[in-house]
């Protein structure tokens, strides 16, 4: 299974705010530290924020903080979130496409399943698992 690079920064920007739990990162600071755009960025907080994964702070000393502990977020819970929109292969999508056989297809409830336990698996880590150190990290 492939993840997206939404997913992908997603991860990385969470495993930060997990290293410090009481500091408030703002995109600009993520983006320079990681070497990312900050406006995918931004994005990736709004779908997290509007999730309950974060929280965002305006101002001075505004930045985007961890909803609730680290331990309590699970990283299946944080993929399947991010991730949502991106079906694993085209026939799991809104729009079916030109699939020839998908009346007789027996691939597509296989790989629905083996999706379902690679997030069960995930899930059996929490955030607070993979929290990078409390260090500032290079890109």
């Amino acid at each position: 299974m492939r993840l997206t690079t939404f997913t992908d920064y997603g991860l990385r920007m969470l495993m930060r705010l997990a290293s410090e739990p009481g500091r408030a990162f703002s995109t600009a600071d993520l983006a320079e530290e990681f070497g990312l755009s900050r406006n995918h960025l931004a994005k990736i907080v709004q779908r997290l924020a509007r999730a309950g994964l974060l929280e965002t702070r305006r101002g001075g000393g505004g930045g985007a903080v961890l909803a609730r502990p680290a331990d309590q977020i699970r990283l299946g819970a944080v993929i399947g979130l991010l991730e949502e929109g991106q079906p694993l292969v085209e026939c799991f999508g809104a729009e079916i496409g030109n699939c020839s056989i998908e009346r007789q297809c027996r691939l597509k409830a296989r790989l629905r399943s083996a999706e379902r336990a690679f997030l069960a698996d995930l899930d059996r880590s929490t955030l607070a698992d993979i929290a990078l150190p409390a260090m500032r990290i290079s890109a």
